[in-house]
Protein backbone atom coordinates (compact mmCIF):
# COMPACT_ATOMS: atom_id res chain seq x y z
CA UNK A 1 0.00 0.00 0.00
CA UNK A 2 0.70 3.85 -0.69
CA UNK A 3 -0.22 6.73 0.76
CA UNK A 4 -1.05 10.14 -1.81
CA UNK A 5 -1.23 13.71 -0.95
CA UNK A 6 -5.06 13.66 -1.21
CA UNK A 7 -5.60 17.14 -2.77
CA UNK A 8 -3.26 14.97 -5.98
CA UNK A 9 -6.90 12.96 -6.14
CA UNK A 10 -8.84 16.32 -6.53
CA UNK A 11 -9.77 16.57 -3.01
CA UNK A 12 -10.17 20.27 -2.02
CA UNK A 13 -7.98 20.49 0.77
CA UNK A 14 -5.23 22.63 -0.44
CA UNK A 15 -5.22 25.83 1.48
CA UNK A 16 -7.04 27.76 -0.85
CA UNK A 17 -9.65 25.08 -0.68
CA UNK A 18 -8.80 23.74 -3.98
CA UNK A 19 -7.39 20.31 -4.86
CA UNK A 20 -4.23 19.53 -7.23
CA UNK A 21 -6.20 16.79 -9.41
CA UNK A 22 -4.23 14.65 -11.08
CA UNK A 23 -5.59 12.19 -13.79
CA UNK A 24 -2.48 9.73 -13.49
CA UNK A 25 -3.06 9.37 -9.95
CA UNK A 26 -6.54 9.32 -9.58
CA UNK A 27 -6.65 6.52 -12.66
CA UNK A 28 -3.57 4.67 -9.90
CA UNK A 29 -6.17 4.94 -7.04
CA UNK A 30 -9.31 3.85 -9.15
CA UNK A 31 -7.07 0.57 -9.23
CA UNK A 32 -6.53 0.51 -5.63
CA UNK A 33 -3.84 0.20 -3.15
CA UNK A 34 -3.33 4.24 -2.75
CA UNK A 35 -4.80 5.52 0.51
CA UNK A 36 -5.21 9.76 0.40
CA UNK A 37 -3.83 11.99 3.62
CA UNK A 38 -3.73 15.57 4.18
CA UNK A 39 -1.10 16.09 6.65
CA UNK A 40 -2.04 19.94 7.32
CA UNK A 41 -5.93 18.86 7.79
CA UNK A 42 -4.85 15.97 9.96
CA UNK A 43 -2.85 18.27 11.95
CA UNK A 44 -5.86 20.43 12.90
CA UNK A 45 -6.08 23.22 10.55
CA UNK A 46 -9.18 24.54 8.28
CA UNK A 47 -9.46 24.29 4.76
CA UNK A 48 -9.66 26.99 3.21
CA UNK A 49 -6.52 28.45 5.28
CA UNK A 50 -3.77 31.14 4.96
CA UNK A 51 -1.09 29.51 2.78
CA UNK A 52 1.95 28.78 5.15
CA UNK A 53 5.61 28.61 4.31
CA UNK A 54 8.85 27.37 6.38
CA UNK A 55 11.28 29.84 7.96
CA UNK A 56 14.59 28.99 8.49
CA UNK A 57 15.00 26.65 6.63
CA UNK A 58 13.37 23.01 5.28
CA UNK A 59 11.36 19.67 7.10
CA UNK A 60 14.08 18.19 8.66
CA UNK A 61 14.98 21.63 10.09
CA UNK A 62 11.50 22.17 11.57
CA UNK A 63 11.50 18.28 13.11
CA UNK A 64 15.25 19.28 14.76
CA UNK A 65 13.32 22.66 16.28
CA UNK A 66 15.65 24.86 14.07
CA UNK A 67 13.00 26.21 11.98
CA UNK A 68 9.10 26.55 11.90
CA UNK A 69 6.40 26.83 9.69
CA UNK A 70 4.57 30.74 9.31
CA UNK A 71 1.73 31.00 7.99
CA UNK A 72 0.50 34.22 5.59
CA UNK A 73 -0.79 36.34 8.50
CA UNK A 74 2.38 35.67 10.45
CA UNK A 75 1.10 32.82 12.57
CA UNK A 76 3.41 30.35 14.04
CA UNK A 77 1.54 27.04 13.00
CA UNK A 78 4.42 24.78 13.40
CA UNK A 79 2.48 22.65 16.02
CA UNK A 80 -0.39 21.67 13.37
CA UNK A 81 2.22 20.48 10.55
CA UNK A 82 3.97 18.58 13.44
CA UNK A 83 0.96 17.05 14.44
CA UNK A 84 0.18 16.25 10.98
CA UNK A 85 3.44 14.69 9.90
CA UNK A 86 3.42 12.31 12.92
CA UNK A 87 -0.54 11.39 12.07
CA UNK A 88 0.68 10.13 8.81
CA UNK A 89 3.72 8.76 10.13
CA UNK A 90 2.02 6.99 12.68
CA UNK A 91 -0.99 5.59 10.00
CA UNK A 92 1.91 4.18 8.03
CA UNK A 93 3.75 2.53 10.70
CA UNK A 94 0.16 0.70 11.02
CA UNK A 95 -0.46 0.00 7.59
CA UNK A 96 2.82 -1.24 6.78
CA UNK A 97 3.30 2.01 4.06
CA UNK A 98 6.74 2.01 2.45
CA UNK A 99 5.97 4.30 -0.43
CA UNK A 100 4.42 8.04 -0.22
CA UNK A 101 3.54 10.16 -3.17
CA UNK A 102 3.35 13.62 -2.36
CA UNK A 103 2.45 16.82 -3.96
CA UNK A 104 5.61 18.46 -5.04
CA UNK A 105 7.07 22.13 -3.03
CA UNK A 106 4.83 21.76 -0.29
CA UNK A 107 5.53 22.91 2.88
CA UNK A 108 4.17 19.35 4.33
CA UNK A 109 4.77 17.40 1.12
CA UNK A 110 7.53 18.57 -0.80
CA UNK A 111 10.15 16.33 -1.62
CA UNK A 112 13.70 17.91 -2.95
CA UNK A 113 12.02 21.55 -2.70
CA UNK A 114 10.08 23.31 -0.75
CA UNK A 115 8.50 27.20 -1.71
CA UNK A 116 9.65 30.05 0.79
CA UNK A 117 8.52 32.94 -1.17
CA UNK A 118 9.07 33.20 -4.41
CA UNK A 119 12.62 30.89 -3.94
CA UNK A 120 12.34 26.87 -3.91
CA UNK A 121 14.66 25.82 -0.52
CA UNK A 122 16.40 22.26 -1.20
CA UNK A 123 15.15 20.01 1.56
CA UNK A 124 11.79 17.99 1.78
CA UNK A 125 8.50 19.63 3.39
CA UNK A 126 7.77 18.34 7.45
CA UNK A 127 5.66 15.17 7.01
CA UNK A 128 8.10 14.19 3.51
CA UNK A 129 10.86 14.86 5.80
CA UNK A 130 9.69 12.81 9.10
CA UNK A 131 8.36 9.86 6.98
CA UNK A 132 12.04 9.19 5.07
CA UNK A 133 13.71 9.51 8.46
CA UNK A 134 11.11 6.75 8.99
CA UNK A 135 11.89 4.71 6.25
CA UNK A 136 9.34 5.24 3.79
CA UNK A 137 9.90 5.94 0.65
CA UNK A 138 9.37 9.61 -0.82
CA UNK A 139 8.35 10.34 -4.22
CA UNK A 140 7.36 14.03 -5.21
CA UNK A 141 3.88 13.32 -7.48
CA UNK A 142 4.48 14.49 -10.30
CA UNK A 143 7.98 13.31 -10.68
Amino acid sequence: MKIISACLLGIACRYDGGDCLHPAAAKLAREGGLLPVCPEQLGGLSTPRSPAEIHGGAGADVLGGAARVVNGEGHDVTAAFLQGAHQVAALCARLGVTEAWLKARSPSCGVGGVRSGEALVAGDGVTAALLRQRGVRVVAYPE
